[in-house]
């Protein structure tokens, strides 16, 4: 059974400036969330609660609030009003054992991922990217915990992409297998994988978001893996690397509602849709963008 989770918040959130010379990107809210809580919760609900946290220098905003718990939790909820938004903060931070890692230099998701080794051990574990958030009854992390009991090995989350956008993704060469058994999502066997190629160069369509299952050895092979696109340890790299040297790959192409929070359009689109869909503020955010609608015509 997998315990295990690591959650890659080490970037400078560049496409956030100038919000991000005072605030982690992760703790940028979604509505009234942030985009790290939701990663965080995800993790806890697939019954993932040894953490750990690739910060960056400079984001100890982003570990005081991944690590807050007990009565750091309680102190920090005096005087806040009794919702369910914060019963299940304190419930989510309470579940969760924190701990942090640091990547001193933004040199790649490879890179990231391998600060976290010392903590994980030889240990499957569950990645989490919070710039990828998913909307669905059964989370991403679960489908792939699903994925993973039937058919051991790499899995990584993936969607169909616009042919145009694959040179913004790891694109996966794979074939789709016969698996009768989940309850949702479509698992692929992965021949190949390719970082960031050119549409005309692209195998698939079929582009990896920011959910993955590692083996443990898999920080081993980061650690051979040569520097890749932008000259950044790409796990992409690292993930064929492992493949060609045995170990069976696979992608599951999940059900769900992704939002790329990561860029302000997908951010402002995940905050509009939440809103709407909330029966406190969904009428008059409903009112407020028909009026604003009707005044830029």
């Amino acid at each position: 059974m997998i315990t295990k989770a690591v959650i890659v918040a080490g970037g400078r959130g560049t496409r956030f400036l100038p919000a991000t010379l005072a605030a982690p990107k992760e703790l940028l809210p979604v509505l009234d969330t942030p985009m790290l809580h939701f990663a965080l919760e995800e993790a806890v609900a697939a019954g993932l609660t040894e953490i750990v946290l690739v910060s960056a220098p400079g984001k100890e905003a982003l570990e005081h609030y991944a690590t807050l718990g007990g009565a750091d939790l309680r102190q920090a909820l005096v005087g806040a009003p009794e919702t369910i938004a914060v019963r299940e903060v304190s419930r989510t931070l309470s579940q969760a054992s924190v701990s942090i890692a640091i990547q001193p230099e933004p040199l790649g998701l490879g890179h990231a991922i391998s600060m976290a080794a010392d903590t994980i051990g030889d240990e499957p574990f569950v990645t989490f990217l919070p710039d990828d958030l998913v909307v669905n009854s059964i989370s991403v992390a679960q489908q792939l915990l699903e994925a993973y009991e039937v058919k051991p090995g790499i899995h990584m989350a993936v969607e169909r992409v616009p042919k145009e956008s694959t040179i913004a993704y790891g694109i996966v060469d794979c074939a789709p297998l016969s698996i009768d058994v989940l309850s949702t999502g479509r698992l692929h066997e992965v021949h190949g994988l390719v970082e960031k190629p050119q549409p005309e160069d692209a195998p698939s369509d079929l582009g990896i978001v920011g959910r993955y299952i590692f083996p443990g050895s898999i920080f081993e092979v980061i650690r051979r893996t040569p520097p890749g696109a932008k000259g950044e340890i790409q796990i992409t790299d690292a993930m064929e690397l492992l493949r060609q040297e045995g170990t069976s790959a696979f992608a599951l192409e999940f059900e769900g509602n992704r939002y790329d929070v990561g860029n302000p359009l997908g951010h402002m689109r995940a905050s509009i849709e939440f809103g709407l869909r909330r029966p406190d503020i969904g009428p008059g955010l409903r009112t407020l963008l028909e009026r604003a609608l009707d005044e830029s015509r």
